[in-house]
């Protein structure tokens, strides 16, 4: 595994910002559970035998059951991630990406928690470090993927 040293912090900001993007996405997007189509669909072209049975009122039955239980776990692991920070990093973070309104990092270092910019983005980028190897360990990212020569 990689070291400190050799993270990419272009690399390593985009990703953790990705992790938070798909955090707000599914605390804020209501599940749509999927319906099997009861009409019958007709094609011109002969069928042929693929040796595989398709069942679509059973996968989309899984896939109503799966995919909830898999964005709950997704939004435990970043919750549980950001737990692990250090008081100041981790109300940063929570500030900055975790609140389901938008804030620039100017509304949180001058509002949410006043400072001064540079002192916020030392805080920030520490953060960001920290949960990179955390979220590695979470499986939500890869730290190799975050490696200057990679």
């Amino acid at each position: 595994m990689p070291n400190l040293n050799d993270l990419d912090g272009k690399k390593t900001q985009a990703a953790i910002e990705a992790v938070f993007d798909k955090f707000l996405f599914y605390k804020s997007i209501t599940f749509e559970e999927r319906e099997a189509s009861m009409t019958a669909s007709y094609s011109d072209m002969p069928r042929s035998y693929t040796g595989t049975t398709s069942d679509q009122t059973a996968s989309i039955a899984m896939y109503n059951v799966d995919e909830p239980e898999r964005r709950r776990t997704y939004l435990e692991k970043v919750r549980a991630g950001v737990r692990k920070l250090p008081v100041t990093e981790r109300k940063l973070i929570e500030f900055r990406y975790m609140e389901d309104e938008y804030k620039r990092d100017l509304d949180v270092f001058q509002t949410d928690m006043p400072m001064g910019k540079n002192r916020y983005m030392e805080i920030r980028l520490r953060a960001f470090y920290r949960l990179a190897f955390i979220f590695h360990d979470f499986r939500l990212l890869q730290v190799k993927d975050l490696t200057r020569d990679h």
